[in-house]
């Protein structure tokens, strides 16, 4: 199999040459041309098949009312006791409906709010237990906004609970494997999703995880759950696609993947880049706390930016909108 991964850039001086990334802000008028057995070539864009072509400069469609031609911040709600970086702090539906509204006054275009703790090492959660954490938190966020609500679930239960509350968009960092009902729910539902790529279960991840190519291994994967997911019945347009930072994978897997993320563009969906106060921050950092990942989380969050990533889970919405316009005020024309 052949990989495409452009070269995206931003400068003001685009050539003519120069396509539009997934009709966004960057550009690029280069190609990788990646093969397993192979050396990487590079390649003039005008050279694309016709297809990849089509794939890699098309925009984006909207989905749930957020449109992809610049980026969009997905706000953190953690309804747990234990996430690994704010578990318990918005465990009470007051305080968790407080940091809802503070993250939308922020700059957040979508709330993503999860009932079940993914860190590494986290036991699962009974789909009752699940379901009384979020769907509440949901219902009453729905009565007061319209902005979008995402539910963050591994589980049909919970996500059928979480779109009679007012949810708009499933998030399943398993995949849409671990539980065989939640994609026909979606596609009945009419409900758009995004698909991540996780190694083991929360349980067992970060258990020496390992890759032949962990930039292509995860591509394939996301191409074949992509696939999976239309045949089910959801469109291509309203999937976005996640790479999976930190789901069993190594310090080095993460900086490879950061690296690469235009390769995802290849999909043809919308890419979401989940790095916020992750280990390998703090570990690059040298900062154990995760809250005082902050500016690391920024510059992972830029750097994906940078590379076209239409979508960043955050959960320093405030700080990282911030920089985020001074980056494209500085950067983009």
């Amino acid at each position: 199999m052949t990989y495409y991964r452009p070269i995206p850039r931003t400068d003001h001086a685009r050539p003519a040459a120069g396509l539009p990334l997934a009709g966004g802000w960057c550009w690029f008028d280069t190609v990788e041309v990646i093969q397993r057995n192979a050396p990487p070539q590079l390649i003039p864009a005008a050279d694309l098949p016709t297809a990849m072509h089509e794939r890699l400069t098309s925009a984006r469609a909207s989905i749930c009312d957020i449109t992809f031609d610049a980026p969009s911040l997905m706000g953190i709600l953690n309804v747990t006791p234990d996430s690994f970086s704010d578990g318990g702090l918005h465990f009470d539906a007051d305080h968790a409906l407080a940091h809802a509204r503070a993250m939308q006054t922020a700059g957040a275009q979508i709330i993503d709010i999860g009932g079940e703790s993914t860190r590494p090492g986290a036991l699962e959660v009974s789909v009752e237990e699940e379901i009384q954490r979020t769907a509440p938190v949901i219902a009453a966020l729905r009565s007061e906004t319209a902005l979008p609500i995402s539910i963050d679930t591994r589980k049909a239960a919970v996500a059928r609970a979480a779109v009679q509350a007012g949810a708009a968009l499933v998030n399943d960092v398993a995949g849409f494997s671990y539980d065989p009902a939640l994609a026909p729910f979606c596609a009945e539902a009419q409900v758009p999703v995004c698909v991540m790529h996780a190694q083991g279960t929360p349980e067992i991840m970060q258990i020496d995880p390992r890759y032949d190519n962990v930039s292509l291994d995860i591509f394939d994967y996301l191409s074949d759950r992509v696939e999976a997911l239309i045949t089910t019945g959801i469109a291509r347009e309203q999937i976005i696609v996640d790479p999976g930072i930190g789901f069993g994978k190594t310090m080095q897997h993460n900086l490879t993947l950061l690296r690469n993320l235009s390769l995802f563009h290849g999909l043809g969906c919308p890419i979401l880049l989940g790095a916020s106060r992750k280990r390998f921050i703090g570990t690059l950092s040298g900062q154990d706390q995760a809250s005082k990942r902050v500016p690391g989380s920024i510059a992972v969050a830029l750097a994906g930016v940078a590379q076209g990533v239409q979508m960043l889970r955050i959960h320093d919405v405030a700080d990282t909108a911030q920089a985020l316009a001074l980056w494209r005020a500085a950067t983009i024309t």
